[in-house]
């Protein structure tokens, strides 16, 4: 192997452990305000709005407040953003092993790369507030393509920026249906996170698959 692509969120960040505590934090903020609802009921009805409109919504409490309520109290929106805040910058933070499992590719002279359904200032803060920025030698987020994986266009963007054929290079994702498959896709090798992931496999198998990033090191 010549490179390592990586999927960001719940591949090198437990990424929904912070937005499951950060929501709960919301919610009971949002109570606490005055929304008239049953805190579980609540969590839920918030979930299922971030299936449908997408784990990265930018106002999901907004569409939240107007599908329970009606209509926004920005008393009850405002609490509700604020304790998510809070929350999530108390526990946002990489996997077990990340850091040296990094240092340990960049030893090796590979070429590391990012390649994100995240819009691109949320990836690039992400990365900032974890101290990995500087490990990689590029980042592709949504902004980058408009397409989300497993679309060939953000893996045609990665290929663009290094100098090794598809097959040479090493894709790590959690999910199934759009990391592994747009990976395998694209001509790369593929490497299933199976500590971050969250959706079924569907019948897509990886090249390999982890159980734990430091697992990577033996692979390249």
């Amino acid at each position: 192997m010549k490179a390592v692509l990586f999927d960001l969120d719940n591949t090198l960040i437990d990424f929904m452990r912070m937005k499951k505590i950060s929501c709960e934090a919301a919610i009971s903020a949002m109570v606490d305000a005055g929304l008239e609802m049953n805190k579980d009921e609540a969590y839920g009805k918030l979930f299922e709005l971030y299936g449908v409109h997408g784990i990265e919504h930018q106002e999901i409490f907004q569409k939240f407040l107007e599908e329970t309520k009606g209509d926004i109290d920005y008393k009850i929106l405002s609490r509700g953003i604020a304790a998510y805040r809070k929350m999530q910058a108390g526990y946002l933070e990489p996997y077990p092993h990340v850091r040296s499992t990094l240092i340990t590719l960049r030893e090796k002279g590979l070429q590391l790369g990012i390649v994100s359904d995240a819009p691109r200032l949320k990836a690039w803060m992400r990365l900032a507030e974890m101290g990995l920025t500087d490990f990689f030698d590029f980042v592709v987020t949504l902004d980058d393509t408009g397409e989300l994986k497993p679309s060939a266009l953000p893996f045609n963007a990665a290929l663009e920026q290094l100098d090794c054929l598809p097959e040479e290079i090493l894709f790590v994702g959690d999910n199934p249906g759009r990391d592994i498959k747009g990976a395998q896709e694209s001509g790369m090798k593929t490497a299933l996170a199976k500590y971050g992931q969250l959706f079924p496999s569907e019948g897509i198998k990886a090249d390999f698959d982890l159980l734990d990033i430091a697992d990577l090191v033996n692979l390249v």
